[in-house]
């Protein structure tokens, strides 16, 4: 082989960081020999990957392909290894999944300690990033699998089914649609200033895409988190949706008054997900049919 895939390792370090020296430390390396096995790397491929003056360091035009290529590479090594694993036992060993932050801090309760009883060889290392982050992460091997709302764009990612998520329509005490003893209509929020997240959550895309059906006007803050967005609902008399999963952590001293919505109300489906061809896709979905399990009694909890 031309190169070696440590070299690949080093080449694409450089690409995503942007400079050898942060590459170097990333890679646990010096940077003189860092930087030397990439230089052997462009004579040995005849293009030079990176264009370097005094202030960065950015992939050449000819070095476009040839690191995606590294990239995919890299990929199906790591698949060659965890191949290997699978066929030994596919839960020793670690598993890298992320959950984006509107599910995690009320499915982790639930699930980490259920997989831990379940699998106890097996380590989970969880990390939180935002749907685009996740998928990004997933497709180049950077984690496993990731825990997401499958009303995102997720691309070619193979998933499986955890649960169904209603949305809850939450009012402080003081708004007039926290008087109706009904179940809450869509159309309630018509002409309604509603308050969401941020850009960047998936969660906000749902919401704006139901306040865009039904004339409802988006509010001037957008919140970072959830517990934000209760926060200033319940503050300035304010209207927004929540995901059910987060209203025992998020209303816990029960400052919104919470109506579920007539069915069928709107709600994501939350799903692990994973690269398609990934060596691990059979542990994940066994690994999907615990989480399902586990989350038995919550799902039933959620109900409408």
């Amino acid at each position: 082989m031309p190169v070696s895939l440590r070299q690949l390792q080093y080449v694409v370090a450089v690409a995503d960081l942007g400079g050898f020296r942060r590459a170097a430390e990333a890679c646990h390396v010096s940077q003189p020999s860092l930087s030397a096995q990439v230089g052997q790397a462009e004579e040995a491929l005849g293009v030079r990957l990176f264009e370097r003056n005094r202030r960065r360091v950015r992939v050449s035009a000819a070095g476009v392909p040839l690191v995606a290529q590294a990239r995919a590479v890299l990929v199906a090594a790591g698949d060659l290894r965890e191949l290997g694993r699978q066929l030994a036992d596919p839960f020793t060993g670690t598993l890298r999944i992320g959950l984006i932050p509107t599910i995690s801090p009320y499915l982790l309760p639930e699930i980490a300690p259920a997989l831990t009883r379940i699998y106890p060889r097996l380590t989970i290392v969880w990390s939180e990033d935002r749907t685009g982050g996740l998928v990004r992460q997933a497709n180049e091997g950077a984690i496993d699998a990731a825990i997401l709302a499958l009303e995102a764009d997720l691309g070619p990612l193979d998933h499986a089914v955890l649960l169904r998520d209603p949305f809850l329509l939450a009012a402080s005490p003081g708004h007039p649609l926290s008087t109706a003893r009904r179940r809450a209509r869509v159309d309630d929020l018509q002409d309604v200033s509603v308050l969401l997240l941020d850009d960047g959550h998936c969660f906000r895309d749902q919401a704006l895409q139901l306040c865009a059906r039904v004339g409802a006007r988006e509010a001037g803050f957008r919140a970072t988190s959830l517990a934000t967005l209760v926060q200033m609902a319940s503050a300035g008399g304010g209207v927004t949706l929540l995901p059910s999963i987060a209203l025992p952590v998020e209303n816990r001293r029960g400052q919104l008054v919470v109506r579920p919505f007539a069915p069928p109300g709107p709600g994501r489906t939350i799903a692990l997900a994973w690269r398609r061809g990934s060596a691990l896709a059979p542990a994940l979905g066994r690994l999907a049919g615990s989480m399902r399990m586990a989350l038995t009694d919550l799902e039933a909890r959620l109900a409408p």
